[in-house]
C-alpha cells in the first residue's frame, strides 16, 4: 500500500486538473507506477493500453486535435520510449500539444548497467538528447521536489504547440511528494498589435477595391476558432479555401467556399485567387502540400497572414496564439469602421447556401480490379451520420479523401501531413473517439478511420484497442495489395520497369472476421454493397471494419501525378 502522495499520484491528479480524461500508453516496469496511480484515481482519469507506443502517441495527438486541448501519452524506458519518436515528431511538425511521461530506470542505477538505461552516462544513449529536437521542453526529473516546476514548464511549452517530455526515473515516481495541488499555468493571450493593425489596414484596402480570398489552416481547429472564422468571412464577404489538413474549419456548404488548396485541391480556389485583391492566410504556414500548383497565383496577389508562425511565403504577418480571440477582435474593428448600421450584427454562423459541386481534378481512367477512389469516397459521403469525425491516412487513399470528402457539419477531420507517417489514423481516430464519442444531445458520435492496406499492416492492429473499449469507430481499408503511391511513383518517375511495392493478395475483411468474431465486418464488392455495409455499421454499437478492394494502378487526385513527369 502507499500514501497516495507519490509523484505519480500528483501527476495523475494534475492531468485531470488540466481537463484531460485519458492517458494513452503501453505498460512496462518503469511506467507501471503511473498506471497504478491511474487505477487509484480512476474516477479522474482513464488509462488506456495501446498495442504500440507509436499508436499511443497518435492517440494523444488525435485526442488533442479533436478537443483543442492537451493529449497525454506515457511509455516505459528503452524500446518503449524510442517507439514514441515518430508519433511525437508528427505532433511537433503539426504543432499539436502533447505531454509525454516517459519512465526511466532508477536514478541509483544510471550509468551502472541498468536495463534500458538512457541516462547518457557510461556509454548509455541520452534520452534528453533524443527527445529535445522533437519537443518544446524536455527534462529529466532528478528529485521529487523538482516535479511541480518541471510540470508547469512542460505544460506551458506544450500549449505553444508541440510535445513536451518529462523523463521520470522509477524511484522518483514512487517517492512521496509534499506539494500543493497543481494549478494549471495561465494561458497568456499574445498577439502583435502593430502588425495586426497593418493586416487590418491591408484587409480594408483590399475590401474596398476587390475580393478577398481567405485560406484557413489547422490552427483554426487548434484554437477552436471555427465560429469566429465563419463570422469573419461573412464580415468580409470573402471567398474561402482550406488547407488539406483543415477541411473541418469551414463547412463546404457555407458561403464563399472554394475547396481545398494545394496538391489535392480544387480549381475554384485557384480561379478565385487569380481575381483577388488580397489573399489572407489564417492559421496556415502554406507548406508545399497546401500550395503546390498555386505558386504563380499566390505570387501574383498580395499576401497577408495571421497565425502562430509566419508562412513559408513572403507576407504581411501578424502573430497570434489564439485565433478565436484575434478574429473576434478583428470583427469588432470591422464593425467599428463600418458606416452601415446594419453591418453591426453578423450572425454567429452564416446561412448555408445550396450546395454546388466543386470541380474534381481530372484523373486518368482506371481499368483494374476493384472500386474507384472517387466512387468509394462519394459513397462514404452519402452514408456518414451527422456530426461524424473522419481520420484519413497517408498515401493515395488520403489524397482521395482530402479531395472528395464532404465532412458533416460539426464533424472533425484530420490527416497527418506533418510527417505523414503511415498508420497514424488508426491511433489518432481512437484517441479522438475517446474524447468525442458522446455528443451533447446524448447521441453517440461515430468516427471513421480511412486508410490503405499498407497503413493497416503497419498499425491496424490498434483496432484491438477500439474493440476492448467498444468505441464507435468504423475502420475503412482501401485494399489494393500494394503501397499504391509508391507504385505510382515507380510508374511515373522510374519508367515502370519494376515494382517493389506489389504484394500477394490478402483478405483483411476475412482476417478481421476470423480474429474478432464479434466485430461487425464487411468486404463489399459493389458500391451498393458498400453503401449497405456502411449504414449497417453505423447502426451497430462499437467498432466495425470494412475492407474494399481497389486498383493499385489508379492515379489519385494529386497534382504532382497529373502533370508530365520528368523521367529518371
Amino acid at each position: 500500500m502507499h500514501s497516495g502522495t507519490r509523484v505519480v499520484d500528483h501527476l495523475v491528479k494534475a492531468v485531470s486538473t488540466l481537463g484531460v480524461g485519458h492517458i494513452f500508453g503501453v505498460g512496462g516496469a518503469n511506467i507501471e507506477d503511473l498506471y497504478d496511480a491511474a487505477f487509484e484515481h480512476r474516477d479522474l482519469v482513464t488509462a488506456v493500453v495501446a498495442k504500440h507506443e507509436f499508436a499511443a502517441a497518435t492517440m494523444a495527438d488525435g485526442y488533442a486535435r479533436s478537443t483543442a486541448g492537451l493529449g497525454v501519452v506515457c511509455a516505459t524506458s528503452g524500446g518503449g520510449a524510442v517507439n514514441l519518436v515518430a508519433g511525437l515528431a508528427e505532433a511537433f511538425a503539426s504543432r499539436v500539444p502533447v505531454l509525454a511521461l516517459i519512465g526511466q530506470p532508477p536514478t541509483v542505477l544510471e550509468g551502472k548497467g541498468a536495463f534500458q538505461d538512457s541516462s547518457g552516462q557510461a556509454g548509455a544513449f541520452d534520452a534528453v538528447a533524443l527527445f529535445t529536437p522533437i519537443s518544446h521542453y524536455c527534462a529529466r526529473v532528478g528529485a521529487p521536489a523538482d516535479l511541480p516546476a518541471h510540470l508547469t514548464h512542460a505544460v506551458t511549452a506544450a500549449r505553444r504547440g508541440g510535445p513536451a517530455v518529462l523523463l521520470l526515473p522509477k524511484d522518483i515516481q514512487q517517492a512521496d511528494l509534499v506539494a500543493p495541488d497543481f494549478v494549471p499555468p495561465s494561458r497568456a493571450y499574445r498577439r502583435e498589435i502593430e502588425n495586426l493593425w497593418r493586416v487590418l489596414r491591408t484587409v480594408r484596402t483590399a475590401r474596398a477595391t476587390g475580393k478577398i480570398v481567405i485560406i484557413a489552416g489547422d490552427q483554426v481547429a487548434r484554437d477552436d476558432a471555427r465560429d469566429e472564422l465563419a463570422r469573419f468571412t461573412a464580415a468580409l464577404d470573402a471567398a474561402v479555401g482550406v488547407a488539406p489538413d483543415a477541411k473541418d474549419v469551414y463547412h463546404h456548404a457555407d458561403p464563399g467556399y472554394c475547396g481545398v488548396s494545394g496538391s489535392m485541391g480544387n480549381p475554384e480556389l485557384l480561379d478565385a485567387l487569380r481575381g483577388a485583391a488580397l489573399c489572407l492566410l489564417v492559421g496556415t504556414r502554406m507548406p508545399v502540400t497546401a500550395r503546390a500548383g498555386m505558386e504563380d497565383a499566390l505570387a501574383a496577389v498580395p499576401l497577408a497572414s495571421i497565425g502562430a508562425l509566419p508562412p513559408f511565403l513572403p507576407a504581411t504577418h501578424a502573430h497570434s496564439n489564439d485565433l478565436a480571440k484575434t478574429l473576434a477582435e478583428l470583427i469588432g474593428e470591422l464593425h467599428a469602421g463600418s458606416g452601415d448600421s446594419e453591418a453591426q450584427v453578423i450572425p454567429l454562423r452564416p446561412r448555408p447556401r445550396a450546395e454546388s459541386a466543386l470541380t474534381a481534378l481530372s484523373v486518368p481512367p482506371a481499368d483494374g480490379p476493384g472500386l474507384r477512389y472517387r466512387e468509394v469516397v462519394e459513397t462514404i459521403n452519402d452514408a456518414l451520420p451527422d456530426g461524424s469525425d473522419v481520420f484519413a491516412d497517408a498515401g493515395n487513399t488520403g489524397a482521395a479523401v482530402v479531395h472528395h470528402l464532404r465532412l458533416p457539419r460539426d464533424g472533425r477531420f484530420t490527416v497527418a501531413l506533418g510527417m505523414g507517417g503511415m498508420g497514424y489514423a488508426f491511433g489518432a481516430g481512437i484517441g479522438s473517439a475517446f474524447a468525442r464519442q458522446h455528443r451533447p444531445d446524448g447521441r453517440q458520435r461515430r468516427t471513421y478511420v480511412i486508410a490503405g492496406d499498407g497503413a493497416f499492416f503497419m498499425h491496424g492492429m490498434e483496432i484491438h484497442t477500439a474493440i476492448e473499449h467498444r468505441l464507435p469507430i468504423t475502420f475503412v481499408v482501401f485494399n489494393n495489395n500494394a503501397h499504391a503511391m509508391c507504385i505510382t511513383r515507380e510508374q511515373l518517375y522510374y519508367g515502370d520497369r519494376y515494382s517493389f511495392n506489389r504484394f500477394r493478395p490478402a483478405y483483411p475483411g476475412a482476417g478481421m472476421a476470423a480474429m474478432f468474431p464479434d466485430l461487425c465486418t464487411h468486404a463489399p464488392e459493389s458500391l451498393a454493397e458498400l453503401d449497405a455495409a456502411l449504414r449497417h455499421c453505423a447502426e451497430k454499437p462499437g467498432p466495425a471494419f470494412v475492407s474494399i478492394d481497389c486498383d493499385p494502378d489508379e492515379i489519385p487526385p494529386f497534382t504532382p501525378f497529373l502533370t508530365p513527369p520528368t523521367r529518371r
